[in-house]
């Protein structure tokens, strides 16, 4: 069976590191295509598909954060990792708020780099196959996500778009937390305050549609987002 092509695309002036880094990830087995600035990087991306970018944040003709608002706009869901000369916390945050899934300071080892991008890979793999899922069994209820219902004791009920994605996301995270931030930028497009009160009016209508189960329960973790729970019997 031929070895699925992973193609990585890295945006790093520093000759010297780009090229190490492109020779080290083609050694790994990557595809990494290097450009040396944020102007050919947007290039590139428009006309090639890949499953995950590294952007150094200090670049002549465009800086990696304006680099990733750009690619973000064409492809919302690929993973950025961003490397940057500074440790200052301001600049992870702001990274982090522009969609980054990691963030290296330099100077940095190579294992540390491979193996971030490895478990991005393989986290993001994992939610694009999760999301193919159209139907689950969620403690008592039948949920169809594609037809928007909820189904209990030949019971239905049928959901509102915002309440059916916001609960295909709590059911593929099932007992895990699913995180507030990463929940509204993927059904709301932003982590705003409206649409940060809006999420928890749509959870508290799910809660009123799961209460016909007592095993099942959508609970806040504080700080990070939601979880829903199926309690032991």
């Amino acid at each position: 069976m031929e070895k699925e092509e992973i193609k990585l695309l890295v945006a790093e002036d520093d000759h010297n590191l780009g090229d190490l880094l492109s020779e080290y990830l083609s050694a790994k087995g990557y595809t990494a295509e290097l450009r040396r600035n944020g102007k050919e990087a947007l290039e590139a991306f428009r006309t090639n598909h890949y499953d995950l970018c590294i952007f150094d944040v200090m670049m002549p003709e465009k800086d990696g954060f304006t680099l990733a608002k750009d690619v973000l706009k064409i492809n919302p869901e690929i993973p950025i990792v961003f490397l940057t000369a500074k440790s200052m916390k301001e600049d992870k945050v702001k990274g982090f708020k522009l969609g980054a899934d990691d963030y290296l300071t330099k100077p940095f080892s190579m294992e540390e780099l491979l193996l971030r991008i490895q478990a991005i890979l393989k986290r993001t793999r994992k939610e694009r196959d999760h999301q193919k899922q159209e139907k689950f069994e969620v403690g008592r209820f039948a949920f169809n996500s594609k037809l928007q219902e909820l189904i209990i004791d030949g019971e239905k009920q049928k959901l509102t778009s915002k309440e059916n994605d916001l609960l295909k996301l709590l059911s593929l995270n099932l007992n895990e937390v699913t995180d507030r931030s990463y929940a509204l930028n993927r059904i709301w497009g932003d982590d705003s305050y409206f649409n940060s009160r809006s999420m928890d009016v749509y959870i508290t209508k799910l809660r009123k549609y799961l209460k016909a189960d007592d095993n099942l329960e959508i609970v806040n973790v504080h700080g990070k987002g939601f979880k829903l729970l199926t309690k032991d019997d």
